[in-house]
Protein backbone atom coordinates (compact mmCIF):
# COMPACT_ATOMS: atom_id res chain seq x y z
CA UNK A 1 0.00 0.00 0.00
CA UNK A 2 1.13 3.58 -0.63
CA UNK A 3 2.48 5.50 2.33
CA UNK A 4 0.65 8.63 3.47
CA UNK A 5 3.37 10.78 1.84
CA UNK A 6 3.07 8.86 -1.44
CA UNK A 7 -0.71 9.22 -1.27
CA UNK A 8 -0.54 13.03 -1.00
CA UNK A 9 2.16 13.14 -3.67
CA UNK A 10 -0.10 11.21 -6.03
CA UNK A 11 -3.15 13.37 -5.26
CA UNK A 12 -1.16 16.59 -5.81
CA UNK A 13 0.90 15.21 -8.70
CA UNK A 14 1.56 17.47 -11.67
CA UNK A 15 -0.30 15.23 -14.11
CA UNK A 16 -3.62 16.38 -12.63
CA UNK A 17 -4.91 19.37 -14.54
CA UNK A 18 -6.18 22.58 -12.90
CA UNK A 19 -9.83 23.55 -12.66
CA UNK A 20 -11.78 22.28 -15.68
CA UNK A 21 -15.50 22.49 -15.04
CA UNK A 22 -17.58 19.58 -16.29
CA UNK A 23 -18.97 16.34 -14.89
CA UNK A 24 -17.87 13.84 -17.57
CA UNK A 25 -14.60 12.78 -15.91
CA UNK A 26 -16.18 12.45 -12.46
CA UNK A 27 -19.09 10.46 -13.92
CA UNK A 28 -16.73 8.08 -15.74
CA UNK A 29 -14.50 7.55 -12.69
CA UNK A 30 -17.39 6.96 -10.27
CA UNK A 31 -19.10 4.56 -12.70
CA UNK A 32 -15.92 2.42 -12.78
CA UNK A 33 -15.99 2.50 -8.96
CA UNK A 34 -19.60 1.27 -8.84
CA UNK A 35 -21.12 4.69 -8.09
CA UNK A 36 -20.51 4.80 -4.31
CA UNK A 37 -22.15 8.25 -4.15
CA UNK A 38 -25.57 6.70 -4.87
CA UNK A 39 -25.51 4.84 -1.54
CA UNK A 40 -25.60 8.08 0.47
CA UNK A 41 -27.88 11.03 1.28
CA UNK A 42 -26.63 14.62 1.13
CA UNK A 43 -27.05 18.18 2.30
CA UNK A 44 -25.35 19.93 -0.63
CA UNK A 45 -23.91 23.39 0.09
CA UNK A 46 -22.74 26.02 -2.44
CA UNK A 47 -22.00 29.74 -2.12
CA UNK A 48 -19.19 32.31 -2.20
CA UNK A 49 -18.71 32.96 1.52
CA UNK A 50 -20.00 31.15 4.60
CA UNK A 51 -20.09 27.63 3.11
CA UNK A 52 -17.58 26.18 5.56
CA UNK A 53 -19.21 27.67 8.66
CA UNK A 54 -22.70 26.54 7.61
CA UNK A 55 -21.41 23.04 6.77
CA UNK A 56 -19.66 22.71 10.13
CA UNK A 57 -22.77 23.84 12.04
CA UNK A 58 -25.05 21.41 10.19
CA UNK A 59 -22.60 18.52 10.62
CA UNK A 60 -22.24 19.28 14.35
CA UNK A 61 -26.01 19.39 14.90
CA UNK A 62 -26.67 16.22 12.87
CA UNK A 63 -23.95 14.41 14.84
CA UNK A 64 -25.52 15.63 18.13
CA UNK A 65 -28.86 14.27 16.85
CA UNK A 66 -27.31 10.80 16.56
CA UNK A 67 -26.76 10.62 12.80
CA UNK A 68 -23.49 9.21 11.48
CA UNK A 69 -22.48 12.38 9.66
CA UNK A 70 -19.90 12.81 6.92
CA UNK A 71 -18.44 16.24 6.21
CA UNK A 72 -16.64 17.08 2.95
CA UNK A 73 -15.03 20.52 2.74
CA UNK A 74 -12.25 22.40 0.97
CA UNK A 75 -9.66 23.73 1.11
CA UNK A 76 -8.08 22.15 4.18
CA UNK A 77 -6.48 24.62 6.55
CA UNK A 78 -3.84 22.51 8.29
CA UNK A 79 -4.09 18.81 7.47
CA UNK A 80 -5.26 17.37 4.15
CA UNK A 81 -7.36 14.79 6.06
CA UNK A 82 -9.65 17.61 7.31
CA UNK A 83 -11.36 17.50 3.93
CA UNK A 84 -13.15 14.26 4.85
CA UNK A 85 -14.54 13.79 8.34
CA UNK A 86 -17.07 11.51 10.00
CA UNK A 87 -18.63 12.72 13.27
CA UNK A 88 -15.87 15.30 13.64
CA UNK A 89 -12.98 12.83 13.17
CA UNK A 90 -10.65 13.20 10.17
CA UNK A 91 -10.07 10.29 7.81
CA UNK A 92 -7.04 8.33 9.08
CA UNK A 93 -3.80 8.30 7.09
CA UNK A 94 -4.18 4.55 6.56
CA UNK A 95 -7.73 4.73 5.22
CA UNK A 96 -6.86 7.70 2.99
CA UNK A 97 -3.96 5.72 1.48
CA UNK A 98 -6.03 2.56 1.07
CA UNK A 99 -8.93 4.33 -0.66
CA UNK A 100 -6.65 6.46 -2.84
CA UNK A 101 -4.89 3.30 -4.05
CA UNK A 102 -8.29 1.77 -4.83
CA UNK A 103 -9.44 4.88 -6.77
CA UNK A 104 -6.07 5.20 -8.52
CA UNK A 105 -6.48 1.91 -10.41
CA UNK A 106 -9.52 3.42 -12.17
CA UNK A 107 -8.26 7.02 -12.53
CA UNK A 108 -5.02 5.89 -14.19
CA UNK A 109 -6.98 4.04 -16.90
CA UNK A 110 -8.83 7.17 -17.99
CA UNK A 111 -7.84 8.88 -21.23
CA UNK A 112 -9.02 12.26 -19.94
CA UNK A 113 -7.55 12.15 -16.44
CA UNK A 114 -9.46 13.71 -13.51
CA UNK A 115 -8.47 17.02 -11.95
CA UNK A 116 -7.13 16.95 -8.40
CA UNK A 117 -10.49 18.08 -6.98
CA UNK A 118 -12.37 15.41 -8.96
CA UNK A 119 -10.03 12.72 -7.65
CA UNK A 120 -10.43 13.92 -4.04
CA UNK A 121 -14.23 14.03 -4.46
CA UNK A 122 -14.25 10.42 -5.67
CA UNK A 123 -12.08 9.39 -2.68
CA UNK A 124 -14.53 11.21 -0.39
CA UNK A 125 -17.59 9.42 -1.82
CA UNK A 126 -15.88 6.05 -1.42
CA UNK A 127 -14.88 6.86 2.17
CA UNK A 128 -18.37 7.93 3.25
CA UNK A 129 -19.99 4.95 1.47
CA UNK A 130 -17.61 2.39 3.03
CA UNK A 131 -18.42 3.82 6.46
CA UNK A 132 -22.19 3.77 5.86
CA UNK A 133 -22.82 7.41 6.76
CA UNK A 134 -26.47 8.30 7.42
CA UNK A 135 -25.98 11.76 5.88
CA UNK A 136 -23.12 13.67 4.25
CA UNK A 137 -22.80 17.46 4.41
CA UNK A 138 -21.13 18.10 1.07
CA UNK A 139 -19.49 21.42 0.22
CA UNK A 140 -19.00 22.29 -3.44
CA UNK A 141 -15.55 23.33 -4.61
CA UNK A 142 -16.14 26.19 -7.02
CA UNK A 143 -19.47 27.08 -8.54
CA UNK A 144 -22.17 24.46 -8.44
CA UNK A 145 -23.69 23.35 -11.75
CA UNK A 146 -20.45 21.89 -13.15
CA UNK A 147 -18.72 21.21 -9.83
CA UNK A 148 -17.66 17.58 -9.47
CA UNK A 149 -19.73 17.23 -6.27
CA UNK A 150 -22.84 17.87 -8.37
CA UNK A 151 -22.77 14.32 -9.67
CA UNK A 152 -25.01 13.35 -6.73
CA UNK A 153 -28.70 12.55 -7.19
CA UNK A 154 -29.79 11.70 -3.63
CA UNK A 155 -29.81 15.19 -2.09
CA UNK A 156 -32.26 15.85 0.76
CA UNK A 157 -31.51 19.59 0.95
CA UNK A 158 -29.68 22.10 -1.25
CA UNK A 159 -28.15 25.15 0.43
CA UNK A 160 -26.79 28.32 -1.19
CA UNK A 161 -25.03 30.74 1.15
CA UNK A 162 -23.99 34.32 0.30
CA UNK A 163 -23.20 35.18 -3.32
CA UNK A 164 -20.39 37.57 -4.24
CA UNK A 165 -18.19 38.23 -7.28
CA UNK A 166 -15.48 35.57 -7.09
CA UNK A 167 -13.95 33.23 -9.72
CA UNK A 168 -15.61 35.44 -12.34
CA UNK A 169 -13.57 33.90 -15.19
CA UNK A 170 -15.33 30.58 -14.56
CA UNK A 171 -18.67 31.54 -13.05
CA UNK A 172 -19.69 34.79 -14.76
CA UNK A 173 -19.22 38.50 -14.18
CA UNK A 174 -22.52 39.39 -12.52
CA UNK A 175 -24.20 38.33 -9.28
CA UNK A 176 -27.10 36.87 -11.31
CA UNK A 177 -24.79 34.71 -13.45
CA UNK A 178 -22.86 33.44 -10.42
CA UNK A 179 -26.12 32.74 -8.54
CA UNK A 180 -27.43 30.76 -11.52
CA UNK A 181 -24.25 28.65 -11.58
CA UNK A 182 -24.53 27.97 -7.82
CA UNK A 183 -28.25 27.16 -8.26
CA UNK A 184 -27.14 24.33 -10.55
CA UNK A 185 -27.02 22.13 -7.42
CA UNK A 186 -30.83 22.35 -7.00
CA UNK A 187 -32.50 18.98 -7.62
CA UNK A 188 -36.08 18.45 -8.76
CA UNK A 189 -38.50 18.52 -5.85
CA UNK A 190 -35.74 18.91 -3.23
CA UNK A 191 -36.06 21.93 -0.87
CA UNK A 192 -33.55 24.79 -1.11
CA UNK A 193 -32.33 27.29 1.51
CA UNK A 194 -30.76 30.57 0.37
CA UNK A 195 -28.77 32.42 3.02
CA UNK A 196 -27.52 35.44 1.09
CA UNK A 197 -28.70 39.04 1.19
CA UNK A 198 -28.74 39.88 -2.53
CA UNK A 199 -32.15 40.35 -4.11
CA UNK A 200 -30.58 39.79 -7.56
CA UNK A 201 -29.13 36.47 -6.41
CA UNK A 202 -32.44 35.46 -4.84
CA UNK A 203 -34.23 36.23 -8.12
CA UNK A 204 -31.86 34.03 -10.13
CA UNK A 205 -32.06 31.17 -7.60
CA UNK A 206 -35.85 31.49 -7.39
CA UNK A 207 -36.11 31.04 -11.16
CA UNK A 208 -34.15 27.76 -11.06
CA UNK A 209 -36.04 26.52 -7.97
CA UNK A 210 -39.33 27.23 -9.72
CA UNK A 211 -38.24 25.28 -12.83
CA UNK A 212 -37.23 22.34 -10.62
CA UNK A 213 -40.43 22.57 -8.53
CA UNK A 214 -38.27 22.94 -5.42
CA UNK A 215 -39.53 24.81 -2.38
CA UNK A 216 -37.26 27.82 -1.71
CA UNK A 217 -36.65 29.17 1.82
CA UNK A 218 -34.83 32.49 2.33
CA UNK A 219 -32.91 32.65 5.61
CA UNK A 220 -32.25 36.06 7.12
CA UNK A 221 -30.34 37.20 10.17
CA UNK A 222 -33.11 39.79 10.61
CA UNK A 223 -35.01 36.91 12.24
CA UNK A 224 -32.38 36.79 15.02
CA UNK A 225 -32.63 38.99 18.13
CA UNK A 226 -30.61 39.84 21.26
CA UNK A 227 -27.29 39.11 19.53
CA UNK A 228 -24.35 39.35 21.92
CA UNK A 229 -20.83 38.91 20.57
CA UNK A 230 -17.77 37.82 22.52
CA UNK A 231 -14.33 36.65 21.43
CA UNK A 232 -15.47 33.08 22.15
CA UNK A 233 -18.75 32.93 20.25
CA UNK A 234 -22.10 34.62 20.14
CA UNK A 235 -25.41 34.29 21.96
CA UNK A 236 -28.70 35.06 20.25
CA UNK A 237 -32.39 34.25 20.13
CA UNK A 238 -34.75 33.30 17.33
CA UNK A 239 -38.41 32.36 17.16
CA UNK A 240 -37.50 28.75 18.08
CA UNK A 241 -34.47 29.18 20.33
CA UNK A 242 -33.89 31.56 23.22
CA UNK A 243 -30.32 32.39 24.31
CA UNK A 244 -28.69 30.00 21.85
CA UNK A 245 -24.89 29.96 22.19
CA UNK A 246 -22.83 29.31 19.04
CA UNK A 247 -19.11 28.78 19.45
CA UNK A 248 -18.11 30.63 16.26
CA UNK A 249 -16.79 34.18 16.30
CA UNK A 250 -17.06 36.98 13.74
CA UNK A 251 -19.47 39.68 12.68
CA UNK A 252 -20.53 37.57 9.72
CA UNK A 253 -21.63 34.52 11.76
CA UNK A 254 -25.26 35.59 12.48
CA UNK A 255 -25.99 35.31 8.76
CA UNK A 256 -24.47 31.80 8.70
CA UNK A 257 -26.30 30.85 11.92
CA UNK A 258 -29.63 32.00 10.46
CA UNK A 259 -28.93 29.84 7.38
CA UNK A 260 -28.05 26.79 9.50
CA UNK A 261 -31.16 27.19 11.70
CA UNK A 262 -33.37 27.49 8.62
CA UNK A 263 -31.76 24.32 7.21
CA UNK A 264 -32.39 22.46 10.48
CA UNK A 265 -36.07 23.47 10.32
CA UNK A 266 -36.35 22.20 6.74
CA UNK A 267 -34.58 18.93 7.63
CA UNK A 268 -36.97 18.38 10.54
CA UNK A 269 -39.91 18.96 8.23
CA UNK A 270 -38.36 16.37 5.86
CA UNK A 271 -38.38 13.72 8.61
CA UNK A 272 -35.05 14.19 10.39
CA UNK A 273 -35.31 13.78 14.15
CA UNK A 274 -33.52 16.77 15.70
CA UNK A 275 -34.71 18.18 19.03
CA UNK A 276 -33.90 21.53 20.68
CA UNK A 277 -31.32 20.08 23.07
CA UNK A 278 -29.44 18.52 20.14
CA UNK A 279 -29.47 21.84 18.28
CA UNK A 280 -28.05 23.60 21.36
CA UNK A 281 -25.39 20.94 21.82
CA UNK A 282 -24.37 20.95 18.15
CA UNK A 283 -24.22 24.74 17.83
CA UNK A 284 -22.40 25.08 21.16
CA UNK A 285 -19.70 22.58 20.17
CA UNK A 286 -19.15 23.61 16.56
CA UNK A 287 -15.54 24.22 15.58
CA UNK A 288 -14.38 25.72 12.31
CA UNK A 289 -10.72 26.79 12.23
CA UNK A 290 -9.29 29.96 10.71
CA UNK A 291 -12.51 31.98 10.90
CA UNK A 292 -11.75 34.73 13.41
CA UNK A 293 -10.16 32.06 15.59
CA UNK A 294 -8.11 32.95 18.68
CA UNK A 295 -4.81 31.07 18.25
CA UNK A 296 -2.77 32.81 20.99
CA UNK A 297 -3.85 34.58 24.17
CA UNK A 298 -0.86 36.69 25.26
CA UNK A 299 -0.49 38.70 23.16
CA UNK A 300 -3.91 38.06 21.65
CA UNK A 301 -3.58 36.65 18.14
CA UNK A 302 -6.53 35.97 15.83
CA UNK A 303 -6.49 34.11 12.53
CA UNK A 304 -9.08 34.87 9.87
CA UNK A 305 -8.91 33.29 6.43
CA UNK A 306 -10.43 36.38 4.76
CA UNK A 307 -9.20 36.31 1.16
CA UNK A 308 -11.83 38.06 -0.95
CA UNK A 309 -13.36 41.56 -0.64
CA UNK A 310 -16.53 40.42 1.14
CA UNK A 311 -14.60 38.23 3.60
CA UNK A 312 -12.06 40.97 4.28
CA UNK A 313 -14.78 43.53 4.93
CA UNK A 314 -16.45 41.18 7.42
CA UNK A 315 -13.13 40.51 9.18
CA UNK A 316 -12.36 44.24 9.53
CA UNK A 317 -15.87 44.90 10.85
CA UNK A 318 -15.31 42.15 13.46
CA UNK A 319 -12.01 43.75 14.49
CA UNK A 320 -13.80 47.08 14.97
CA UNK A 321 -16.55 45.42 17.01
CA UNK A 322 -14.10 43.84 19.45
CA UNK A 323 -11.37 46.50 19.60
CA UNK A 324 -13.23 49.73 18.82
CA UNK A 325 -10.90 52.52 17.72
CA UNK A 326 -7.79 50.70 18.95
CA UNK A 327 -5.63 49.67 16.00
CA UNK A 328 -4.20 46.17 15.63
CA UNK A 329 -1.07 44.70 14.08
CA UNK A 330 -1.68 42.67 10.94
CA UNK A 331 0.35 39.77 9.57
CA UNK A 332 -0.60 38.94 6.00
CA UNK A 333 0.38 37.06 2.89
CA UNK A 334 -1.59 36.82 -0.36
CA UNK A 335 -1.60 35.17 -3.75
CA UNK A 336 0.06 37.13 -6.58
CA UNK A 337 -3.23 37.56 -8.46
CA UNK A 338 -4.93 39.43 -5.60
CA UNK A 339 -6.21 42.96 -6.19
CA UNK A 340 -4.13 44.40 -3.35
CA UNK A 341 -5.14 47.96 -4.28
CA UNK A 342 -8.74 47.30 -3.19
CA UNK A 343 -7.57 45.60 0.04
CA UNK A 344 -5.39 48.49 1.28
CA UNK A 345 -8.10 50.96 2.33
CA UNK A 346 -10.05 48.20 4.13
CA UNK A 347 -7.03 46.86 6.05
CA UNK A 348 -5.94 50.47 6.61
CA UNK A 349 -9.08 51.09 8.70
CA UNK A 350 -7.71 48.88 11.50
CA UNK A 351 -3.99 48.32 10.91
CA UNK A 352 -1.30 50.04 12.93
CA UNK A 353 1.56 48.08 11.34
CA UNK A 354 1.60 45.27 8.78
CA UNK A 355 4.03 42.34 8.71
CA UNK A 356 4.08 40.72 5.26
CA UNK A 357 5.08 37.10 4.66
CA UNK A 358 5.06 34.61 1.76
CA UNK A 359 2.41 31.85 1.99
CA UNK A 360 3.73 28.39 1.11
CA UNK A 361 2.15 28.30 -2.33
CA UNK A 362 3.70 28.72 -5.81
CA UNK A 363 1.15 31.45 -6.60
CA UNK A 364 2.17 33.63 -3.63
CA UNK A 365 3.10 37.30 -3.89
CA UNK A 366 6.61 38.20 -2.74
CA UNK A 367 6.50 39.73 0.75
CA UNK A 368 8.67 42.72 -0.27
CA UNK A 369 6.36 43.56 -3.18
CA UNK A 370 3.34 43.21 -0.87
CA UNK A 371 4.95 45.43 1.83
CA UNK A 372 5.68 48.10 -0.76
CA UNK A 373 1.97 48.42 -1.51
CA UNK A 374 1.27 49.21 2.16
CA UNK A 375 4.21 51.59 2.56
CA UNK A 376 3.22 53.51 -0.58
CA UNK A 377 -0.32 53.74 0.78
CA UNK A 378 0.98 55.19 4.06
CA UNK A 379 0.72 52.11 6.28
CA UNK A 380 3.99 51.07 7.90
CA UNK A 381 4.89 47.58 6.67
CA UNK A 382 7.80 45.18 7.17
CA UNK A 383 8.60 42.25 4.85
CA UNK A 384 9.90 38.85 6.00
CA UNK A 385 11.41 35.93 4.10
CA UNK A 386 9.93 33.28 6.39
CA UNK A 387 6.61 33.02 8.19
CA UNK A 388 8.37 32.22 11.48
CA UNK A 389 10.40 35.47 11.31
CA UNK A 390 7.26 37.44 10.51
CA UNK A 391 5.25 35.88 13.35
CA UNK A 392 8.09 36.44 15.82
CA UNK A 393 8.46 40.13 14.91
CA UNK A 394 4.69 40.73 14.86
CA UNK A 395 4.19 39.08 18.28
CA UNK A 396 7.06 41.09 19.78
CA UNK A 397 5.61 44.34 18.44
CA UNK A 398 2.09 43.45 19.66
CA UNK A 399 3.37 42.59 23.14
CA UNK A 400 5.29 45.89 23.36
CA UNK A 401 2.30 47.97 22.20
CA UNK A 402 -0.33 45.93 24.05
CA UNK A 403 -2.40 45.46 20.90
CA UNK A 404 -3.94 42.43 19.21
CA UNK A 405 -2.38 40.71 16.20
CA UNK A 406 -4.63 39.57 13.34
CA UNK A 407 -3.48 37.22 10.59
CA UNK A 408 -5.43 37.46 7.33
CA UNK A 409 -5.16 37.25 3.54
CA UNK A 410 -5.42 33.54 2.79
CA UNK A 411 -6.32 30.15 4.26
CA UNK A 412 -3.07 28.72 2.86
CA UNK A 413 -0.98 30.17 5.73
CA UNK A 414 -2.93 28.70 8.63
CA UNK A 415 -0.81 25.59 9.18
CA UNK A 416 2.47 27.47 8.82
CA UNK A 417 1.34 30.25 11.17
CA UNK A 418 0.29 27.66 13.78
CA UNK A 419 3.57 25.76 13.36
CA UNK A 420 5.59 28.99 13.73
CA UNK A 421 3.60 29.97 16.80
CA UNK A 422 4.21 26.57 18.41
CA UNK A 423 7.98 26.81 17.71
CA UNK A 424 8.19 30.32 19.16
CA UNK A 425 6.17 29.35 22.25
CA UNK A 426 8.30 26.22 22.82
CA UNK A 427 11.51 28.25 22.63
CA UNK A 428 10.09 30.86 25.02
CA UNK A 429 9.33 28.13 27.56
Amino acid sequence: MMTYEETLEYIHSVCWKGSRPGLERTRELLKMMGNPQDRLKYVHVAGTNGKGSVCSMLASVLKAAGYKTGLYTSPFVRYFNERMMINGEMISNGELSEITEYVRQFADKMTDVPTEFELITAIGFEYFARNNCDIVVLETGMGGRLDSTNIIETTVLSVITGIALDHTAYLGDTIEKIATEKAGIIKTGVPVVFGGKSLAAYGAISEVASEKRSELHWASDAELTDIEFSLYGCKLSSSNYKDLFVSLVGNYQPSNIATALKCIGVLRASGFSINEEQVRQGMGNVYWPARFEIINKDPLMIYDGAHNPEGLRACVDSIKRFFGDKKVNVISGVMADKDVGSMLPVIGEVADEVFTVIPNNPRSMDSKVYAEYFNNYGIKAHAFDTIEEGVRAALRSSAEKGCALVSLGTLYMYGDIRDALEKITEKAN
